[in-house]
């Protein structure tokens, strides 16, 4: 994987394109909050910078940092929305706990594909996720690990097994409902949401072909399935 050579300006991506005043200065609209366009650009830019510190190592090109980046923020309100309804409180403890148990996850890996120095900064980028937000990303993991627990009576399922499995499920329908309640609206500049991955993906083209073959895609899950 290569990083992008370019650090991005999202704000320029807004030139010469047509947006409503609602979504003027918002990258996404959850519930009663937002995530606005400085906060994007502000996150994209350091996760580009971070990307480019590993050449040849980190593949992201410049729409998929924007949209690998919304898409966890996203992902971080979808979590806390989760933890609200389901009562679950988490300490900035677990919190670190979690995303260290993340990383040497994610480190082992790496390591067994060759990759050697892996740090949490590279793991990071190489996900599309901001290393600025590593606290957040460890709250994320912190929310989803101790709903898996709640359901699985009080303790974690053993990885590979049929309760590891049907905690899983629980843990995806979960997170379904709490997008649902939230709304979500992802200004068109930047994409749709696909909700079966809670991923930013880029929108199909408003232009009509009229040439060629169609070109079968993937679907994409423009509301929640739950």
């Amino acid at each position: 994987m290569t990083a992008s050579a370019v650090v991005i300006g999202v704000g320029l991506v807004l030139a010469g394109c047509a947006v409503t005043p609602v979504k003027l200065s918002s990258a996404a609209i959850l519930g009663n909050q937002r995530i606005s366009i400085a906060t994007l650009d502000s996150q994209v830019t350091n996760l580009s910078q971070t990307a480019k510190r590993y050449p040849g190592v980190v593949t992201l090109t410049a729409t998929q940092e924007v949209q690998a980046t919304l898409s966890w923020l996203i992902r971080y309100q979808v979590n806390d929305k989760l933890a609200s309804q389901q009562g679950i409180t988490i300490s900035p403890a677990q919190s670190a706990a979690a995303l260290l148990s993340a990383y040497n996850n994610a480190k082992a890996a790496a390591e067994e594909q060759g990759l050697t120095n892996v740090t949490v900064p590279l793991i990071l980028a190489a996900s599309g996720i901001p290393p600025d937000t590593s606290a957040q990303l460890g709250r994320y993991e912190a929310i989803a690990d101790q709903y898996i627990k709640n359901v699985n009576g009080g303790t974690t399922p053993t990885p590979g097994s049929a309760a590891a499995t049907a905690a899983g499920n629980k843990l995806t329908n979960a997170e379904c409902l709490a997008a649902k309640a939230l709304n979500i609206q992802v200004n068109p500049q930047f994409g749709q949401l696909d909700y079966s991955e809670l991923q930013v993906v880029t929108a199909p083209s408003a232009v009509t072909r009229t040439q060629g073959p169609l070109q079968s895609a993937s679907p994409v899950a423009t509301v929640p399935a739950c």
